[in-house]
């Protein structure tokens, strides 16, 4: 599949797999700012054309984990008919003992970006559901 993408900076990396097989693209940072609310913001200087039918996942990468930052919204999604800059923004965990100084600066890479299909889904609204062996057990409920 072939995808437009965008330069929005100078210094913006192209997206790449890092190793065959891999299903995200690494992305590099080319600007890094604290908002008002303390998180780290992360942008990648590219924007990108996302075809109908498909949408961009954003992942951390896992080294992120020794950083004492977490993506502020679990997973990042990047719409098809978004054409701006695609950014990443990071929380970071006050609890853990891990300076700001260990988070990835830029030049460096600081997250994945997957490409995957989506159905265009109708809700249908009903008075009862179909029966199933799990029923409504919630979290935990499966050991």
């Amino acid at each position: 599949m072939k995808i437009n993408i965008k330069k929005l900076n100078l210094n913006a990396v192209v997206p790449s797999y890092a190793k065959e097989g891999d299903a995200a693209l690494d992305l590099t940072a080319v600007t890094m700012v604290r908002d008002p609310f303390m998180n780290i913001v992360y942008g990648t200087g590219l924007s990108i054309e996302i075809p109908d039918g498909y949408v961009g996942l954003l992942y951390p990468r896992s080294s992120i984990s020794k950083t004492g930052l977490s993506l502020a919204n679990s997973v990042g999604v990047i719409d098809s008919g978004y054409r701006g800059e695609i950014m990443l923004k990071y929380r970071f965990n006050k609890n853990l003992k891990i300076a700001y100084g260990n988070c990835p600066k830029v030049g460096e890479r600081v997250g994945q970006l997957m490409i995957v299909p989506h159905p265009k889904v109708e809700l249908i609204e009903v008075e009862e559901l179909s029966n199933s062996d799990r029923g409504s057990g919630g979290f935990g409920s499966t050991g």
